[in-house]
């Protein structure tokens, strides 16, 4: 078996393909060439990314020999990441020619796109500190000129400044813990750190880095209340929207997973991201409901996934954040890239909304016949497997209350009877199959990932509450239009739909309420 990886060549021919269409970008030559080798080289990427994953499933030795000295980690999360970011990329590259076309700077976005999933294609695989913290510092930089690429929307320019200050404090909190992390294990080397921090062999400076890559993760997974710079995000182009989910936005829950071993010797780090996660999910999927606009209430509702996922992480989840992820990304790039069309694909429904509204005694019974289903079938499969983990229980407890509501409609009076049928087996399908997931996910990355430890007195109570709350919100939003006519329904919806005004304070902090004039003083990455 040869030493040299292959997951190497596809962000190496990405770089190459990028550089060389923002090269001739700005010169009079047909671009189109370029484009499509930078296409050609998103499908190789693509390719590549699925031979690797066949490699490290299928040929147990390929692993060991794809180190390149230390720079690669390739495992199994290493390739998973690789196959969801590479075809995400090629999709939302291939679906720029069309959405840029005829603009006189489309190569270079192209290019800015490539190279961005480029430095995410290395970023998964990076198997040394230096190259993890190269490749995150990077990533963000291009993300930086991405959203400036319409320089004179004052929106986009004061995103963009945001999101550059609030960058550069995750950027220096990664350098920290990579420097921590080296002096406490004396080398770079990311398995060796894992291994070591598996078997117990750290000190002090271990849990002070698990602190530092929880403060990275959670800036650049847009946490409250640091969140504002990716709601304003739909001032950039619509293709930038959806590479947030090819491991940009999402690479806060990967730096996680990725330390995992690191983060499990930080209970009291791993019960504050417990805490941020969980709060910025509920915030935010209650802020998301009260938009106008398509595109703003999928950044709301990405804010609060990259909540729960962090949520996952703080309990020690990690194969079920990884799942989230890639279910995730595929779903919101695609819901981004067909924003366009959401209007008119309402406008098309006869009956747009809710087929019954339920009252307050159907939602009750709802939500009370989800958790009977699910507790049913949680009793099966522990008997069947021999036990699950507390939180993993607690996570479906959860899950399941995102279909309260659909049987809720199935229960109203106006509903038809088959409506109820449907919603019960969709309930039964959904606990089913998040088991069935749970599994998978787990047996996939078995070996990689830790399992949860057993919780303890903390863990207990933040696991109790996050249920709770959990069950409250999604009762509330059950109930939402059965208060909707109330007057102070009406203002707490006002409150909500601008973030209870958390974004414009941050705004006033880095003093940038009202975005910088044109001057000869340009906001950092701007072009004048």
């Amino acid at each position: 078996m040869a030493s040299f990886p292959l997951p190497l060549l596809a962000p190496a021919l990405l770089f190459l393909t990028s550089a060389l269409a923002v090269v001739f970008a700005g010169r009079r030559l047909r671009p189109r060439r370029w484009l499509r080798l930078i296409e050609a080289s998103a499908v190789f990427a693509f390719i590549v990314s699925i031979l690797s994953a066949a490699l490290v499933f299928f040929v147990t030795d390929w692993t060991k020999s794809a180190t390149a000295g230390g720079l690669l980690h390739v495992d199994q999360v290493s390739v998973i990441m690789l196959v969801l970011v590479s075809f995400i990329g090629w999709v939302v590259i291939r679906f720029s020619f069309a959405y840029l076309d005829g603009e006189a700077n489309q190569a270079s976005f192209i290019g800015r796109l490539a190279a961005a999933t480029a430095t995410v294609l290395l970023l998964v695989q990076a198997g040394h500190l230096a190259v993890f913290v190269l490749c995150w510092i990077a990533t963000s930089l291009l993300l930086h000129r991405l959203l400036l690429h319409y320089p004179d929307r004052p929106a986009a320019r004061r995103a963009a400044r945001k999101k550059f200050v609030l960058a550069r404090v995750g950027d220096s909190a990664i350098v920290l813990a990579a420097i921590l992390l080296f002096a406490d294990h004396g080398t770079g080397d990311i398995s060796t750190i894992i291994s070591a921090c598996r078997a117990g062999e750290a000190s002090g400076l271990t849990p002070a880095a698990a602190f530092l890559l929880a403060l990275a993760a959670l800036q650049k997974s847009a946490q409250f209340p640091v969140h504002g710079w990716l709601i304003e995000v739909v001032e950039t182009p619509t293709p930038v929207s959806a590479l947030l989910h090819a491991g940009i936005i999402n690479a806060g829950g990967f730096l996680l997973i990725r330390f995992a071993d690191v983060m499990l010797l930080a209970p009291g780090v791993l019960a504050t991201l417990v805490a941020v996660g969980g709060f910025t999910a509920l915030f935010a999927s209650l802020a998301m409901l009260t938009q106008p606009v398509v595109k703003t209430s999928l950044a709301w509702s990405t804010v609060a996934q990259m909540g729960f996922l962090i949520l996952q992480c703080g309990l020690a989840l990690f194969p079920l954040a990884l799942l989230h992820i890639v279910a995730h990304s595929l779903y919101k790039a695609h819901s981004f890239l067909s924003s366009g069309g959401a209007v008119e694909a309402v406008a098309r429904i006869d009956r747009p909304g809710p087929v019954a509204v339920p009252d307050s005694k159907a939602v009750l019974r709802s939500f009370a016949l989800a958790l009977a289903i699910y507790g049913v079938c949680a009793v099966g499969i522990v008997l069947l497997t021999g036990g699950k983990s507390p939180q993993a229980l607690a996570l479906g407890a959860i899950l399941i209350f995102g279909v309260a509501y659909l049987i809720a409609q199935g229960m109203a009076d106006a509903a038809p009877k088959a409506l109820a049928l449907r919603t019960g087996a969709v309930s039964i399908a959904v606990s089913i199959a998040y088991f069935t997931l749970q599994a998978g996910a787990k047996w996939l990355t078995e070996g990689v990932l830790p399992p949860a430890p057993d919780p303890e007195a903390l863990e207990w109570c933040l696991v109790v509450l996050a249920v709770f709350s959990f069950g409250f919100v999604a009762l509330a939003q059950a109930c939402f239009p059965l208060w909707s006519g109330h007057p102070s329904v009406a203002g707490l919806r006002v409150h909500l739909a601008n973030g209870f005004y958390a974004n414009a304070i941050l705004d006033r902090l880095l003093g940038s309420w009202k975005a910088p004039a044109r001057t000869s003083n340009p906001v950092p990455g701007d072009r004048t």
